[in-house]
């Protein structure tokens, strides 16, 4: 089993920025590719970011030039830092993690607890 830890949500204004981090643990060598989702109230949850070990990336397009995701491979942690946050972007952010990029964007095999954004007008 894998265990991710998200942290780094909160509140910010609309134009600012924040910067999340998830900590992946247990058997983690079967890990290749992790990323972040989102989930706002009423909607789906969407994927975000991806990253493989190697660097592979995608986003989403409403993120793209905006939010970029990294990843630290020794200490087996992903980041996503976000800068001209927009109300539209306030959600429960999720880590995800899997064997493969393909899979991480499509049906991670493993799921954070999800961490709380919040940007205001």
């Amino acid at each position: 089993q894998v265990q991710l830890a998200e942290s780094g949500g909160g509140l910010v204004q609309a134009g600012g920025s924040l910067r999340l981090s998830c900590a992946a643990s247990g058997s983690i060598f079967s890990i290749n590719a992790m990323g972040w989702y989102r989930q706002a109230p009423g909607k789906q949850r969407e994927l975000v970011a991806v990253i493989s070990t190697g660097g592979s990336t995608k986003y989403a397009d409403s993120v793209k030039g905006r939010f970029t995701i990294s990843r630290d491979n020794a200490k087996n942690t992903v980041y996503l830092q976000m800068n001209s946050l927009k109300p539209e972007d306030t959600a429960v952010y999720y880590c995800a993690a899997a064997n493969s990029l393909a899979v991480v964007a499509g049906t991670p095999h493993y799921w954070g607890q999800g961490t709380q954004v919040t940007v205001s007008s």
